[in-house]
């Protein structure tokens, strides 16, 4: 039974200017009710230990986007492809941590969402209008491209098996949708609890196709599978073209060349290459909420079980990214396309259970990304606009994030571009440079101390990251849609 919030403190809570504070609790006839206790993010119990953290987080960081990290080698090769790989796994960690450590940087609270941390460090109005927006920029933005990663996976893994009688194989509108409709369902699952098994199947799945990623090209060498020829011998020089593979029914390859790449296109590609090595390291936007899930006591605060669980994962993601980047990019050169899986396209088989892995990946790690927003959209409807919480609103809320999502990514199906765009403009900001902005305000070390130094350092590095990178990837979309039938 669905029982309104008492006005009076909701008021109160509008009036605090803390978008998602928790509120006193107030009564409502006989029984006492909380904005917080029906929120996504607050709503599950605090008993989660530090594997459910592990998986979480790794379902979270180890997104479909290390298929591509072969692609960005490409543009950026060897020398600077390694340092930015390494300085990515490095500086996000350190931000990572910085994370970890300020969700409970006030004695007896808890910041539960990224947004609450922002208000603590730039004030309660500020906080808001500089993270909210980049933080659903990037929740958003990832949902949209594992919208397109599974419409893509799917239709790679249909194409390859259903021999010469495909009939849906140039539509990827068509698996998009099919895709959207499972969200639809698991949309409705109410907070991070309810999710734990789907995203451990996530976590599983995302260790598994990394493995087949860098696996097949490791056994065939400078040779696709299928002794399929390359169009060059291999090269790491700057690509001459633009790499692109046609994949034909039964699996099939056919690569062919574009006209000639300028070098005005090799630099915007390397720009939109940074991007995509930007939105590999994704797991900040969810990490407090992953973290207000966990128990924490003054003598085992929730930073400890975190931290270890962080650990863990960051190390999953050093065993999955770096092989694939570098034994791709070690087999093909500087002819491996965005989709490494899609790529290499043999053994059958084994390229079709590799799709299908990345599908039930991007499942989970949709509603991890999807939780926070969800969370946003109900407590404003409840706590602003006075909707009563229930399982009506959820639906419809929920039900329409999921379309709105589905059609931007029938609309701009392009996953490379989408990759490089989002991970400039939305992923440095809050994964590379924003926490040690926080982390200055909070802490305001001493000028010139290495932690002010470090976290300078850090957020330079990361403010040209955007800037080259979204540019490349705007670029890249432009390109894209030039050339695109929409909705086919």
């Amino acid at each position: 039974m669905d029982v309104p919030l008492d006005t009076y403190h909701i008021e109160l809570q509008k009036q605090s200017s803390l978008l998602l504070a928790p509120p006193q609790r107030g009564v409502s006839g006989d029984r006492l009710i909380d904005l917080e206790s029906w929120l996504p993010i607050t709503a599950a119990d605090r008993s989660a230990n530090w594997k459910h953290a592990a998986f979480h987080n790794v379902t979270a960081m180890m997104g479909a986007g290390v298929l591509a990290l072969p692609n960005a080698m490409v543009y950026l090769t060897w020398g600077p492809g390694i340092l930015m790989l390494i300085l990515s796994w490095i500086i996000t960690l350190f931000t990572l941590w910085q994370m970890v450590e300020m969700h409970e940087a006030v004695p007896g609270r808890r910041f539960d969402r990224y947004h609450e941390l922002g208000q603590e460090a730039f004030g309660p109005k500020l906080g808001l209008w500089i993270v909210v927006p980049m933080q659903l920029v990037v929740e958003v933005g990832v949902d949209i491209v594992y919208m397109v990663t599974a419409g893509k996976s799917l239709q790679h893994a249909y194409s390859i098996t259903c021999g010469d009688h495909c009939q849906l194989q140039d539509s990827i509108v068509f698996w998009i949708f099919l895709f959207a409709i499972v969200q639809l369902v698991l949309a409705q699952l109410p907070n991070f609890n309810s999710i734990a098994a789907i995203s451990l199947a996530a976590a599983i799945m995302s260790i598994s196709y990394s493995t087949i990623a860098w696996a097949i090209p490791a056994h065939y060498g400078h040779t696709l599978p299928g002794n399929i020829e390359l169009l060059q011998p291999v090269s790491y020089d700057f690509p001459p073209f633009k790499p692109v593979q046609l994949v034909q029914a039964g699996g099939s390859a056919v690569q062919k060349a574009p006209e000639d790449l300028s070098t005005a296109d090799r630099w915007f590609g390397a720009f939109t290459a940074l991007g995509t090595i930007a939105f590999a390291y994704a797991g900040h936007n969810v990490v407090l909420e992953i973290q207000s899930t966990l128990p924490s006591t003054p003598h085992e605060p929730s930073k400890i079980a975190m931290w270890r669980g962080v650990k863990f994962a960051y190390g999953v993601v050093a065993i999955g990214y770096f092989p694939v980047a570098l034994i791709g990019y070690w087999a093909y050169g500087n002819q491996v396309t965005d989709d490494i899986i899609t790529f290499v396209s043999r053994p059958t088989w084994l390229v079709v259970i590799a799709n299908l892995m990345v599908v039930v990946h991007v499942i989970g790690s949709y509603q991890i990304y999807a939780m926070p927003v969800y969370d946003m959209l109900e407590s404003t409807l409840v706590g602003h606009l006075r909707f009563n919480p229930s399982m009506l609103l959820r639906l419809v809320t929920r039900s329409l994030y999921v379309s709105f999502t589905m059609f931007v990514a029938m609309t701009f199906p392009f996953f490379a571009a989408l990759l490089g765009f989002f991970g400039g403009f939305a992923f440095s900001p809050t994964t590379y440079f924003l926490p040690s902005i926080m982390w200055l305000m909070i802490y305001r070390p001493s000028p010139m101390s290495w932690s002010w130094i470090t976290n300078w350092a850090v957020i330079v590095f990361g403010v040209v990251l955007m800037f080259v990178s979204t540019i490349g990837g705007f670029r890249s979309l432009m390109t894209e849609a030039a050339n695109f039938h929409f909705y086919t």
